[in-house]
């Protein structure tokens, strides 16, 4: 199977992030997806986390990292799908020794991510104020469930609740008139994973008016305001008409046909995005009259009549086998898919030639797979430079950085304030 293999050392290509350094407390998903993409990018990345737990992911498991001899390790696919190209360094901030250590590493860093509650670094004297009073150029960005503002500010934040509250659930799911109706959550959890993307998005922004201004600045990102902003044309359909979406299954709520139909062996997806498009399906399918018809001739005319064409769609498709359907719908340029699950999809050849896999070295194993960054850049391509780290794998390299001598980092190890 096609992979993009790295082993270290290995020489890179100009990373679009080379000398920017970010300390990184946050733990789980969004954040540790937002740092990850700026590792990628050539980021220099430091984990801090709690000695002798770490990140809460690591334990999130089965599924766990096998070693060569295919023995079960302690670190969990969930952690490892979120944190290469980082350096571990464990410590405890709750010792006036383990905040004087971040207060170091948050003096020469770029940018500080961060998900605890609201106001509890403060009790630390790690927040962004004390922090940046140190550092005037630092970017903070803190990412909570529902912000450091509003009546919800101090409430945990979860990917599923913000789903659910934030609407998502309502129009996923199959129609509630039909079996299996009612609320269904995304099988990843998007809501962190939007706002991980969207809090990369805008430390970038924060770090280019850093470098023209030398004013760093506070970054304020919430699951909530993410999953809000992420229903994007439902939300759109909601504020102009006042009707709130209801769930349509595999349907699409502006275009038909736009959903999956079963064949004679199998199901496939038919994704028709325009009136040309229906035309070479209709032809097809053996229903040029459909094209014709007054009533489906146009998207607006077909979403409006989709309860008479979608059954007689269904009706057609369901006499031939998926791949013939897919071989003609393909051949005329009709948008459709086969359904693969995961095991599929690795295995598409598309997916291959695309490198969407990553081959790297760790501590536990010959080679470790990682799904790979989607960012192609033809000039400061992604580098894959680490595997994720194990806990603390990094501690003495960075102290030393700091300027902690031997004895100092042995002082620290034992005192427990490190690991």
């Amino acid at each position: 199977m096609a992979s993009q293999q790295t082993t270290d050392p290995l020489p890179q290509a100009p990373s679009a992030l080379a000398g920017v350094r970010v300390l990184d407390l946050s733990r789980v998903l969004a954040g540790p997806w937002c740092t990850q993409t700026l590792a990628d990018l050539g980021a220099d990345v430091i984990k801090v986390e709690r000695p002798g737990r770490g990140d809460d992911t690591r334990s999130w498991g089965p599924p766990y990292l096998k070693d060569d001899a295919g023995a079960d390790t302690a670190e969990a696919a969930y952690y490892l799908g979120a944190n290469r190209n980082k350096r571990s360094i464990a410590i405890d901030i709750a010792t006036a020794e383990g905040q004087d250590l971040i207060r170091r590493f948050a003096g020469e860093a770029d940018v500080l991510v961060e998900n605890y509650k609201v106001g509890d670094l403060a009790r630390y004297g790690l927040d962004a104020a004390t922090l940046m009073a140190q550092n005037p150029r630092l970017v903070v960005c803190s990412i909570t469930g529902f912000g450091q503002t509003g009546p919800y500010r101090d409430r945990a934040g979860y990917d599923y609740a913000v789903q659910g509250l934030g609407g998502l659930m309502s129009v996923t799911g199959e129609r509630d008139d039909l079996p299996g109706g009612g609320p269904q959550k995304v099988g990843v959890a998007v809501a962190d994973l939007f706002t991980g993307m969207y809090a990369s998005v805008a430390i970038l922004a924060a770090l280019r008016h850093r470098d023209a201004t030398g004013q760093g600045q506070v970054i304020d990102m919430a699951l909530l305001d993410a999953q809000v902003a992420m229903l994007a044309n439902l939300g759109a359909n909601y504020l102009c008409t006042g009707q709130a979406p209801q769930r349509m299954g595999n349907a699409h709520q502006n275009i038909v046909p736009y959903q999956t139909f079963a064949c004679s062996d199998g199901h496939l997806i038919l994704a028709v995005g325009n009136d040309g498009q229906f035309a070479k399906f209709c032809a097809i399918a053996g229903r040029p009259d459909w094209a014709a018809d007054p009533r489906f001739a146009t998207n607006a005319d077909r979403v409006r009549h989709r309860a008479l064409l979608v059954p007689q769609i269904a009706e057609v498709l369901e006499r031939r086998p998926r791949d013939a359907w897919l071989a003609e719908l393909e051949a005329a340029q009709v948008p459709c898919g086969a359904i693969n699950d995961l095991a599929g999809t690795f295995a598409d050849p598309q997916v291959q030639a695309r490198g969407m896999t990553v081959a790297l070295q760790h501590p536990l194993t010959h080679q470790l797979r990682l799904v790979a960054s989607p960012l192609k850049l033809s000039v400061t391509p992604v580098s894959y430079r680490h595997a994720p780290p194990l806990l603390g794998q990094h501690t003495d390299e960075l102290l030393r950085e700091i300027g902690c001598d031997e004895a100092r980092i042995a002082s620290l190890r034992q005192a427990g304030v490190v690991s």
